[in-house]
């Protein structure tokens, strides 16, 4: 009875064991595998009951930006302080909750932030849009990281 448990453990398949986000991997798989696809956004998660994006840290929001620590929180969503990996440099990313009002109120914003950019002739306190794009569901708007 034994030897027939023994032998049926070792026919039974065995899965490879999933890896984290940004983990290397070790062993034969490191070999076939590219470094891009540790790139990957992680797999698609609910939001919360409120619509808000739920996030870990040192998880990819999308290939282009990892995320690093959580700033704040209100009404219309969070932001989060990223690493640019494009531009290799720290932004705030604000990601609006998926609501149609807040969506809707996001892109009006966006619109402000680009007529500003524009048309600023000199530095002022108003913080840079540097990107704005759409993540699953949720408006998200990159912004140059300014200390208090």
């Amino acid at each position: 009875m034994v030897v027939e448990m023994e032998d049926v453990e070792k026919a039974r398949t065995r899965k490879r064991p999933r890896l984290g986000w940004d983990v290397a991997p070790s062993g034969p798989e490191a070999l076939q595998t590219p470094a891009k696809t540790r790139l990957l956004s992680p797999p698609k998660k609910d939001d919360d009951h409120e619509g808000h994006y739920c996030f870990n840290l040192g998880e990819n929001l999308t290939p282009r930006y990892k995320i690093l620590s959580k700033m704040g929180e209100g009404t219309f969503g969070l932001v989060l302080e990223c690493w640019d990996r494009e531009t290799r440099d720290y932004v705030a990313i604000k990601i609006v909750r998926s609501i149609h009002k807040y969506r809707d109120a996001a892109m009006i914003e966006i619109d402000i932030l680009q007529h500003l950019a524009k048309n600023e002739k000199c530095t002022s306190g108003c913080v840079k849009i540097r990107n704005s794009f759409d993540y699953r569901n949720h408006i998200c708007i990159a912004n140059e990281l300014k200390s208090q």
